[in-house]
């Protein structure tokens, strides 16, 4: 135990709570390793931890405004008076009506899905042979979430880099039943950033914010920056396999990318949605990478494999390696901003997710999968017979359709009239977006199959 700790345990054994209450704060702005563990509302025991400073720190610093925030919050606080009672009436039957948690079990209907932890679950279908542990693992409400929650955790004064394209604003359409539904978490990328605090003001001529590095990705370097040419910046956005180019990073590329943030001390944000959806042998996740859980932070969701774009569920990976420029471990700033912000994904959405992971739920949903990709061939089919120039639809939901020479939104807006198709002008994901459209695989057999024969009409 801590020499500090030590001082205020007494001889029999117990902690002086008042002494080592008056001495809290100082302890937790002087040596930042030291936590006071309360495991839930009904606890009896302070477990003290301290967590010693190793490994690569990155040189992105630490949100100064988390470091103001007072460790005597009224939770622990009540916590440490309960403790202080317990000591004084040891064989009292102490009743806690204090937290607002409920007692009542859940309806067996819901429980039957719930028989295992769904971090576990994530744990096990996900990573298991790299490294992740449960404890690192946060599950949420969705991934668009949680990137505008790591943005909160970061602050505004860092500075960002995305991939173009990528998604910087909300858009949802439906048309003919087929559905191109663009997951709003492409939205936090870029609008999180703004509104943070981290950019200066659209810029007009170039369609980009003011101080984010867009990092080109189109087929001239292969969907993957040039990384000799990128400027350092505090945190990296990588979406792999990327919407709206369908593409996913090899492995090779990755490991470039791991590089690139640790020889810059960057934090790499790595959107993993949609790996579900990867055919070949790509990274199904940067932790596959060595290196990676010392730079990198991983996004996922149960939308896009899943079908749980309306309920809402997904999960964050914040390796414990992973540490600010001053030591200072990253995911305990994280877990205090998802419990500041966020009570928890809903107990139905928990227990869909663990029926999705169970043996018998993932088949299921692969099968969705597979159609989708299905759908996918399909498009792709359509569009190459045309003569076009096609990208995506192996590795991702998403069909990326080149018309060189030609404005995007004139591309859609043709599309659009002549054969009452909606898709996605590709200038709508960035500058490197013009002369695209992103069609969308999402839908039943019968409108994809009437979609590519109104396309061929089209075009032929």
């Amino acid at each position: 135990m801590d020499a500090i700790v030590q001082h205020y345990i007494s001889e029999n054994g117990t902690l002086d709570i008042d002494a080592w209450r008056e001495h809290l704060d100082f302890t937790f702005v002087c040596f930042w390793g030291l936590t006071i563990i309360d495991n839930s509302a009904g606890s009896t025991c302070l477990a003290i931890e301290m967590v010693p400073v190793t490994g690569h720190c990155t040189k992105v610093p630490r949100n100064v405004n988390i470091e103001k925030l007072r460790n005597g919050y009224l939770f622990p606080e009540i916590s440490v008076r309960e403790f202080k009672h317990i000591q004084k009436y040891p064989d009292a039957k102490l009743i806690s009506l204090g937290i607002g948690d409920t007692t009542e079990p859940i309806p067996e209907v819901v429980t039957s899905a719930m028989s295992e932890a769904l971090r576990k679950a994530i744990v096990e279908m996900f990573y298991r042979d790299v490294g992740v542990k449960d404890t690192e693992v946060f599950v949420s409400d969705g991934a668009q979430s949680d990137i505008s929650r790591l943005q909160l955790l970061l602050g505004s004064n860092v500075t960002m880099a995305v991939q173009d394209p990528s998604f910087p604003e909300s858009v949802g359409y439906v048309a003919m039943g087929l559905k191109f539904i663009v997951d709003d978490k492409f939205q936090a990328y870029i609008d999180s950033s703004v509104i943070i605090g981290q950019t200066s003001k659209f810029q007009e001529e170039t369609g980009k914010y003011g101080n984010i590095e867009y990092m080109k990705c189109g087929p001239e370097n292969n969907f993957f920056p040039d990384l000799s040419a990128t400027s350092r910046t505090d945190v990296i956005f990588f979406c792999s396999p990327n919407n709206p180019t369908g593409y996913a990073a090899s492995r090779e590329q990755l490991k470039k990318l791991v590089k690139f943030a640790r020889e810059n001390g960057s934090i790499i944000i790595y959107d993993s949605a949609y790996a579900a959806y990867i055919t070949d042998d790509s990274p199904r996740s940067i932790f596959e990478v060595p290196g990676a859980r010392e730079v990198a932070i991983e996004v996922s969701s149960f939308s896009k494999f899943a079908g749980f774009t309306g309920v809402r569920l997904g999960w964050t990976v914040v390796p414990e390696e992973l540490l600010f420029s001053n030591g200072f471990p990253v995911i305990k700033d994280f877990d205090r901003i998802v419990c500041t912000c966020f009570n928890g994904a809903s107990n139905i959405a928990q227990a869909g997710g663990l029926a999705c992971l169970s043996s018998e739920g993932y088949m299921a949903v692969r099968a969705v999968v597979e159609y989708y990709k299905e759908n996918a061939k399909i498009l792709v089919d359509t569009f190459t017979s045309l003569g076009l120039m096609v990208y995506g639809g192996n590795n991702a939901p998403y069909v990326w359709v080149h018309f060189p020479g030609l404005r995007s939104w004139d591309v859609f807006n043709e599309v659009l009239e002549k054969t009452h198709i909606i898709t996605v002008p590709g200038r709508g994901f960035g500058p490197g977006g013009e002369e695209y459209i992103r069609v969308g695989v999402f839908g039943g057999r019968e409108y994809i199959l009437e979609a590519s024969r109104r396309l061929k009409k089209l075009f032929d």
